[in-house]
């Protein structure tokens, strides 16, 4: 089992280029970073952990910028998204961004994505609230096509992209020919979500990692039913407080990586936390050098 991390970096935190350098130095396997533009001041969407939002989420750096500097400083660590709110960027655009990354990487990026829980967010990118998972989905196909070798059309519902010169490519090819990073989808578990985990990603990011006893045999039984690999789905349990019980649950259920969570904190914090964490990564060396 390998143990990565996640922040919400700030400008008031650690700093991406100290932090990449003290996980690879410490064993970490990754780096995963949430995604937030904007907060909006009037916001009638509860925050769903349940109280007031934390006011890190206001002031959360653009993920691709940050793990460009921890790409830049590191060689092994593995770098992805914890989530990207692929609604709310033009996919052209994001395209881009992701394959820039992965390329300059050298293939370590994952794309962690997933379809929101601030509806007020959503709504200042355009975002119909309602069909946000079919949008997500459109927008997957049409990077898709940029990605692809050759120039490669998408007409989607939402979107569409004529046969375009779009590079660089993503180094990674995780499902055969099909071009791209990792892909895990973030969410609760549900029939709708597992089957777009089938249909376009590699794996499952869920938050916490609770209840997968139950709902490991669900996604697994989709994901056979539509041709996939049994042995190809990952499931990364995501912002995880561990201990040797629950990191002992998790290999007993198969899965390969775990990603800690990290306080939105200052150096010295961060880095009491890491030491703190050190018996887990020992106990759990990373198995490969990337996510």
């Amino acid at each position: 089992m390998r143990l990565s991390a996640t922040i919400f970096l700030t400008d008031e935190t650690i700093t991406p280029t100290r932090l990449a350098r003290e996980l690879e130095q410490r064993g970490f396997a990754g780096l995963y970073l949430p995604e937030h533009t904007h907060i909006p001041v009037e916001r009638t969407t509860p925050y769903p952990a349940g109280g007031e939002l934390p006011r890190e989420y206001g002031r959360t750096l653009d993920p691709f910028v940050a793990l460009g500097q921890a790409a830049a400083v590191t060689e092994r660590l593995g770098l992805g998204t914890g989530i990207t709110l692929v609604a709310q960027h033009d996919p052209i655009d994001l395209a881009k961004q992701i394959a820039t990354v992965d390329h300059l990487s050298g293939g370590r990026l994952t794309l962690g994505l997933g379809y929101g829980w601030n509806v007020e967010e959503a709504a200042d990118h355009g975002v119909e609230w309602g069909t946000r998972r079919e949008l997500v989905r459109d927008r997957m196909a049409l990077m898709r096509a940029l990605w692809a070798e050759e120039p490669t059309a998408h007409e989607g519902r939402f979107g569409s992209v004529r046969p375009s010169h779009a590079h660089p490519k993503p180094v990674q090819k995780p499902r055969g020919p099909v071009i791209g990073p990792r892909t895990l989808v973030g969410g609760a578990a549900g029939p709708k979500l597992f089957a777009h985990i089938s249909e376009f990603a590699d794996g499952w990011l869920p938050i916490g990692g609770r209840g997968l006893t139950e709902s490991l045999p669900l996604l697994r039984a989709v994901w056979a039913d539509a041709g996939r690999d049994p042995a190809a789905l990952q499931v990364v349990p995501y912002a995880v407080h561990p201990s040797p019980g629950k990191l002992a649950h998790y290999a007993e259920l198969g899965i390969e990586e775990v990603v800690v969570q990290l306080p939105p904190a200052g150096e010295p914090e961060v880095l009491r936390l890491l030491d703190a964490y050190a018996d887990h990564v020992a106990a759990t060396p990373a198995s490969r050098d990337a996510v």
